[in-house]
């Protein structure tokens, strides 16, 4: 059996009146929680779900979405989440690619599963007293084991349709506790989950982690900087995980004096975030940010910076525990520290592959090692700097331009919110890189001063060709910015 499809029961045998999952005015405690758990996946059952089949959940950041994970797992069923911001026809696609029997929500959800054929779940009885009239049957507990499929993560899907990412419960088991041991996690912590549950991050660093860990869950709506600080002061969390683009719009919007004396640490991952923030916020709100790397690929994470032990802005950190973290040449050959090269992952961290893809899981999964896409360094102490995507790569005239480089240069100019560097086709030179940036609020910033900044710091072949400012620069579901719609300005 798997251990990760007991934790609400166990918790509830140990401490039965302890939090687990706070939501808004929700407080479900460990015994109420795994008693919901229970009565769902019955009512999974009775709706003919069956170990190995996959349940589909489409809802908003609350308590449902964990709730039915674990329901799921209690079938021995996999769970994919499906973000409620998709659109009809993307929604459609995720449900039939992942052979979803049920989909559990809200009135949409029930218009969509019938347009697909599969059986709706209404998500507001989960957490009724009684939400179908019956009371828990006798059973004898979860089925999952360790290799059966736990989540399937569907990827942005920036190129072609998204994949959906396969994570049995070996996998999570693997990362769920390196993560626990690295962050040094108890049952004296709280996760404030800002990320969506329609992510690993969220779903495994953010819940996962800490309930293994006898800890509690705060579920956050949608972030507002208006509002974030408020929930960290009621709820009191010791951790949270979010993206660099959320930093950056705290550390610029706010204003008042906050109570930070509750966090212990905080999380950034998902993207590259500039060293200067980095110092800048860990200063001004007293919380060390440790930088972290992964992919729904490995399990959301294998490299963070330690706790306990030199932090280096800049840099992602050195390998999880369990996990081995490598940079290699175009032919596979490991690079010694210092040598930019692809980022390779091995551990039981690693998927199990794509869902219905085994030619594009061959490519990414080759000899135990995961092929990231991403080019990095490794330094003598062991921790790695992202360069950048290889796909990114811009080549101008001959020469590589990783264009983070320039994005960092950008970012510490102090008008400058948000920058992405993307290359453009060069008739001449083949390729040149292109800025976009966003100013500060309150501030204003114009592409001569722009230029003039990236000119006294860079060499010139590496100075973007153009700059436009914009109000804000496009993002993905999770706060990362999609350099994608950036490339084709028709799109934006």
């Amino acid at each position: 059996m798997s251990p990760l499809a007991r934790i609400p029961f166990a918790r509830a045998e140990q401490d039965p009146t302890g939090s687990c999952v706070r939501d808004g005015e929700r407080d479900l405690g460990n015994a109420r929680f795994a008693a919901d758990v229970r009565r769902l996946a019955q009512r999974l059952g009775r709706l003919g779900v069956a170990p190995g089949d996959t349940v589909a959940v489409m809802l908003p950041n609350c308590a449902e979405i964990v709730t039915t994970m674990f329901a799921a797992w209690y079938r021995g069923s996999a769970l994919t989440p499906v973000n409620a911001a998709l659109t009809d026809d993307e929604a459609r696609y995720q449900l039939q690619d992942s052979a979803a029997a049920v989909l559990v929500g809200d009135e949409r959800a029930r218009a969509l599963a019938a347009s697909v054929g599969i059986a709706w779940l209404d998500a507001a009885s989960i957490h009724a007293d009684e939400p179908d009239g019956t009371a828990t049957e006798p059973d004898d507990g979860p089925v999952a084991t360790a290799g059966d499929f736990a989540l399937i993560i569907y990827t942005s899907g920036t190129t072609g349709r998204p994949k959906g990412v396969l994570l049995d419960h070996a996998n999570l088991d693997a990362m769920s506790g390196s993560l626990v041991e690295h962050f040094s996690l108890t049952a004296a912590d709280t996760s404030l989950l800002v990320l969506p549950l329609f992510h690993a991050n969220g779903l495994i660093a953010g819940t996962l982690a800490p309930l293994r860990a006898g800890g509690d869950v705060v579920v956050a709506p949608r972030f507002s900087p208006d509002t974030f600080w408020d929930l960290v002061e009621s709820h009191r969390p010791t951790y949270f995980s979010a993206v660099p683009t959320i930093y950056a719009v705290l550390d610029a919007r706010t204003e008042r004096e906050v109570d930070t004396s509750s966090l212990r640490f905080l999380v950034c991952g998902a993207a590259p975030m500039p060293a200067e923030l980095i110092v800048r916020f860990e200063e001004r709100f007293g919380v060390p940010v440790v930088e972290g790397y992964g992919l729904s690929e490995s399990s959301v994470a294998s490299n963070i910076n330690p706790l306990d032990g030199p932090r280096k802005p800049g840099t992602v950190g050195i390998a999880l525990p369990g996990q081995e973290v490598a940079v290699v040449s175009p032919s596979g050959e490991q690079l010694p520290p210092g040598t930019r090269g692809e980022v390779v992952i091995r551990g039981a961290n690693v998927m199990r592959g794509y869902l219905g893809r085994p030619e594009e899981t061959a490519k990414v999964v080759r000899d135990g090692w995961l092929h990231t896409g991403d080019v990095g360094i490794i330094d003598e102490d062991g921790y790695l700097s992202i360069v950048d995507r290889i796909k990114d790569l811009i080549i101008r005239g001959g020469e590589n331009i990783y264009p983070k480089e320039i994005e960092e240069c950008l970012y510490a100019h102090p008008a400058v919110l948000e920058a992405a560097v993307v290359g453009r086709p060069d008739p001449v030179l083949g390729e040149v890189p292109v800025a976009y940036v966003a100013p500060r609020p309150g501030r204003v910033v114009t592409a001569e001063e722009l230029r003039a900044h990236c000119t006294a710091h860079l060499a010139r072949y590496k100075v973007p060709e153009d700059f436009e400012v914009r109000t804000a620069l496009p993002k993905n579901s999770v706060g990362k910015l999609v350099k994608g719609l950036l490339r084709e300005p028709s799109r934006v």
